[in-house]
């Protein structure tokens, strides 16, 4: 078995006719053969959710495979907003075999809950895009070393402080390795506005966020902080931590490059201390079994990880504006405007800067308003949906029926006080007289 194993690792596969047996799969790593074998099976058996596309290939010419998995019977979500976007990859270092066999996983749960008909995976296919590339450096895999063939270290070699910490390996330059310059322009072309960039590992139990450069907490740590409690309250006791912190410093990192240049909210997920092994006694799916379940409560919340921002009511009063919102993610965001256009989308008013932290209420005055033109046009709320300034800016339109309106009573005279006291000179007069002798 072994023997064919180690065959087929060397033999680039296009196509599978059969996969390993599930004794293989819980017990031996995959080698790049086998997961040819597993991944073309799943595009094979399973068209309606999965679509298996190559995103490069390795120094060797092997496949970048990247698994798509999402209900595609539908483009969009069912209420006609744009579905969330996960992004995963394991691999970057050969010999971290079970950071590769967690994306494996993972992508195993949503195929095969999908097929037994598991309502919250139908659920969560049906508003997520999962993008899944298991093993990116597949030369490095099979030859068991941290390595790519050029002995780069291939999560040293992405374009963000690329060779500023102490290292080894990082490369000639930024992005110099086929397989980590194939995984940024996947980035950078299908997962551009990704809600969630996690990268796996092996070699500490632990959950890193950025930064690796500096001791700093990140722009975003409301989202990271939120993230940690809800993982050790609920699921885990992983240490989840800054990655310079809990690690050591790194600099040039695809975590980092995924908060850093993409805006993405990143972890490098740390699965287990063991190296070196090709295969484990334990059960895979046991050995995995709580990594997994935090994996999917990331994927499950995945709506929560950026700022989601809802408005309750624009109040225009004495020609003032009053703006009541609701922020229902987990992360803030800053430099929000409200705008309001006109039918050929020229700006009529726009409103100064506005803050909301992150699951929060606010109450926020945004100054004079000229009265009579709150019907006309479009209003909409523009925003990033992160505070890391390479985060996405979105527009969300905004309902006119939240808007209100008040305008002050008018009076029959205009000094009220001075009316009361000349009806009271006059009663008084009036008793005056009555009380005069004839």
């Amino acid at each position: 078995m072994v023997g064919l194993i180690l065959t087929f690792s060397y033999s680039p596969v296009a196509s599978a006719q059969f996969s390993q047996p599930e004794i293989i799969q819980e017990h031996w790593y995959h080698s790049y053969a086998t997961l040819t074998l597993d991944v073309n099976e799943w595009a094979d058996e399973n068209p309606d959710i999965v679509q298996l596309v190559v995103a490069g290939q390795t120094e060797l010419g092997r496949n970048l495979w990247v698994l798509q998995i999402s209900d595609w019977s539908m483009d969009m979500k069912v209420d006609g907003s744009p579905k969330e976007v996960v992004y995963i990859d394991g691999g970057h270092h050969g010999n971290e075999h079970l950071g590769t066999e967690l994306a494996f996983l993972t992508a195993k749960h949503y195929i095969d809950g999908w097929n037994d008909g598991d309502e919250i995976v139908q659920s969560t296919l049906q508003s997520t895009e999962l993008h899944i590339l298991i093993m990116l450096n597949a030369d490095g895999n099979d030859f068991d070393t941290r390595w790519n063939v050029n002995q780069v270290d291939l999560n040293r070699n992405y374009a963000h402080y690329w060779n500023t910490c102490p290292t080894t390996q990082p490369g000639t330059s930024a992005f110099s390795e086929s397989e980590t310059l194939a995984n940024s322009i996947y980035m950078q072309n299908e997962v551009p506005d990704a809600d969630l960039y996690v990268t796996m590992h092996t070699g500490v139990w632990i959950m890193l966020y950025p930064w690796g450069k500096w001791p700093d907490q990140p722009s975003d740590w409301e989202l990271f902080h939120h993230v940690r409690y809800e993982v050790n309250s609920n699921i885990s006791d992983i240490p989840i931590r800054n990655a310079n912190q809990g690690l050591y410093p790194n600099c040039g990192t695809s975590r980092d490059y995924g908060y850093g240049v993409m805006g993405f909210p990143t972890f490098t997920f740390e699965t287990d201390d063991e190296q070196f092994l090709l295969g484990t006694v334990e059960a895979l799916s046991e050995r995995l079994d709580e990594e997994l379940d935090v994996m999917i409560y990331l994927v499950e919340n995945v709506w929560y990880w950026r700022a989601r921002l809802h408005v309750e009511m624009i109040q225009i009063e004495n020609g003032n504006l009053i703006l009541n919102i609701d922020n229902l993610g987990h992360a803030s965001t800053r430099n929000a405007t409200l705008i309001q256009t006109d039918g050929d989308g020229a700006v009529i008013w726009e409103s100064t800067n506005f803050t909301v932290n992150a699951s929060s209420t606010a109450v926020i005055e945004l100054g004079s308003y000229p009265e009579g033109s709150e019907n006309i046009g479009n209003w909409s709320l523009y925003y990033q949906k992160r505070v890391i300034d390479s985060s996405t800016w979105v527009t969300e339109s905004i309902d006119i029926e939240k808007i209100e309106v008040k305008k002050e009573k008018s009076s029959l005279l205009p000094f009220p006080n001075l009316a009361l006291t000349i009806i009271a000179m006059l009663l008084a007069a009036k008793k005056k007289n009555a009380k005069t002798p004839s």
